[in-house]
């Protein structure tokens, strides 16, 4: 895959520092390619359920984001992005001591990308699945992603 816009890293790691639901929860954003990113997320006892393990509001929230990235990287540079739909099952407990969302487009269009999401929780440097996700996503050409309403 290759992007329109070369700037496209620069693009998307401006766009994530915007998203204040990812600074308040402790997200960051560790790989960006064309088509794949990938985002990490501490553990924090503020983040989690009964359990004691990630909320699935939580899993969701960065499998979503990391999907939207990864469809970003992929739109012209005058473009923003919206979530159209997307879909999780939670298919594991989210135990660890961080989380790795990682969003990868399946199919690219002019208007609308699918991507598939996962969520690996990691516990002692072992990686387990604890979410997989399907999500489709609108390119706003025309509509630069500034920040702005």
């Amino acid at each position: 895959m290759t992007p329109p816009d070369p700037d496209y890293e620069a693009r998307v790691r401006a766009s994530f520092r915007r998203q204040r639901a990812m600074g308040f929860i402790g997200a960051e954003i560790i790989v960006v390619e064309p088509g794949l990113v990938e985002i990490a997320l501490p553990y924090r006892p503020e983040l989690t359920q009964q359990h004691g393990y990630f909320h699935g509001g939580i899993v969701s929230t960065i499998a979503d984001s990391a999907g939207g990235y990864a469809a970003y990287t992929l739109f012209p540079a005058d473009s923003s992005i919206l979530t159209v739909e997307y879909k999780i099952n939670l298919v594991a407990p989210a135990a660890g001591d961080r989380l790795i969302a990682r969003g990868r487009v399946l199919k690219p269009g002019r208007t609308l990308t699918v991507c598939e999401l996962e969520v690996a929780a990691v516990k002692e440097g072992v990686s387990k699945t604890c979410a997989l996700g399907l999500q489709t996503l609108i390119c706003l050409e025309g509509r630069p992603d500034t920040g702005e309403n």
